[in-house]
């Protein structure tokens, strides 16, 4: 290489070949899509609660969230529930009885500044612990979660407020670890809804009015506004695809980008109608094949979370959406790139048993651990973050077939 030419020509040979190798890289998106849980309403400190188990893959959901700097620990878990004991025993709980209740005085005025400064206390680990969870340079998303619409880098704050997360964080943050190159998540989310009526396929055909519904005034309002949401989500979708490169910095269009799976979660809301629960198969079915259709992805990956708010294994195995999220799923197989995944399974036992010591006397303990009611998981970020990465597991899984 001793002429300059020859050198040059070298450098140049290998610039070509890096510059190709990034373009073969596309941007990997993927779909997110249901009702509240999937916006999400766990506080981000609550992540903390992994750390209060033995198991390897709950330590191992610590260092992803936090690293390994320890600011994050079993001993400061235990430390917070022992401080947030002190406090409820000192107030009696989010009423405060104990201090109401006292005569006014000096003693009174002494605790009064005493459980001040312990509260103070209690919200600056909250923060600590929120203010310590990773944000990934590598994964954006572009999220709707019912009022809260935002994008940028994944961390905290894409779940129903900026202080929340649904199972987006784990399992960005967990699908990161296990493939290569930019990745882009979009999300729409909204409480409350269902998949008969509101995320309706439209393969599915017409809505059919009940009678209730018939001799309703707005009646015509109804059915025009059945699938509004699975119109919304596609329009949603649409907008951050014409507009990739406002949505991750990484986005080349040279190498282009591929829809890589889609993650559903949903179910509670068609739970009260036999026509709901009972059609839940075959409207996933419908869904799933209509998405594909819309976007020319037939064998796009599919995730569906199995409803799981029932806990236990017998309670949910009763629930018919969950029987028939479960049935959608195998009837489709993983050979057809469908499979499901067991919520309950992800469920935080430990915050439901401060949970069910009864919250509002056990206000501080509680809100150390949970940060919402049952049917939100408790607003439990360590169920979040479990369940995030099952999703990212089994959409992996579904990729590498």
């Amino acid at each position: 290489f001793s002429r300059p030419w020859i050198r040059l020509a070298v450098a140049a040979c290998a610039l070509l070949m890096t510059n190709a190798t990034d373009a073969a890289e596309p941007l990997k998106i993927f779909l997110l899509a249901g009702q509240s849980n999937m916006v999400g309403h766990a506080r981000a400190h609550t992540i903390a609660t992994l750390s209060a188990s033995d198991s390897a893959r709950d330590q191992k959901l610590v260092s992803m969230v936090f690293g390994n700097d320890g600011a994050v620990s079993r001993k400061t878990l235990e430390a917070q529930l022992a401080h947030g004991q002190k406090l409820d025993e000192l107030t009696g709980g989010i009423s405060n009885d104990k201090i109401k209740t006292m005569k006014d005085g000096p003693e009174k005025k002494a605790l009064e500044a005493q459980v001040m400064q312990m509260k103070a206390a209690h919200e600056a680990y909250k923060k600590q612990v929120a203010g310590a969870c990773k944000i990934s340079d590598r994964v954006y998303i572009n999220s709707i979660a019912d009022g809260n619409k935002r994008s940028g880098k994944l961390g905290v704050g894409y779940g129903g407020s900026r202080d929340k997360i649904g199972p987006e964080y784990g399992f960005g943050l967990s699908i990161a670890e296990q493939i290569e190159g930019p990745i882009l998540l979009i999300k729409t989310s909204w409480g409350g809804k269902s998949l008969n009526y509101n995320f309706r396929p439209p393969s599915t055909g017409d809505y059919t009015l009940n009678d209730k519904e018939k001799a309703s005034d707005k009646a015509d309002e109804i059915k025009k506004n059945a699938g509004l949401n699975y119109r919304m989500m596609n329009e949603a979708i649409r907008n951050v695809l014409d507009n990739l490169k406002d949505n991750h910095p990484a986005y080349d269009a040279d190498a282009g980008y591929e829809i890589a799976g889609f993650v559903w979660f949903q179910g509670f809301n068609d739970q009260f109608s036999p026509e709901f629960r009972d059609n839940y198969k075959d409207n996933m079915i419908a869904f799933i094949k209509d998405i594909r259709a819309e976007y020319q992805v037939p064998e796009m990956p599919f995730v569906i979370g199995v409803l799981g708010t029932g806990v236990t294994a017998e309670k949910v195995g009763a629930n018919a959406v969950s029987v028939g999220q479960r049935e959608a799923a195998k009837a489709m197989g993983t050979k057809n790139h469908v499979a499901s995944v067991e919520s309950y399974k992800d469920y935080s036992l430990f915050s439901n048993k401060v949970f069910q010591k009864g919250w509002p006397k056990h206000f501080h303990e509680w809100d150390t651990v949970g940060s919402d009611r049952p049917y939100h998981y408790l607003g439990s970020g360590a169920f979040f973050v479990r369940l995030g990465d099952s999703f990212a597991n089994s959409m992996v899984e579904l990729m590498n077939q």
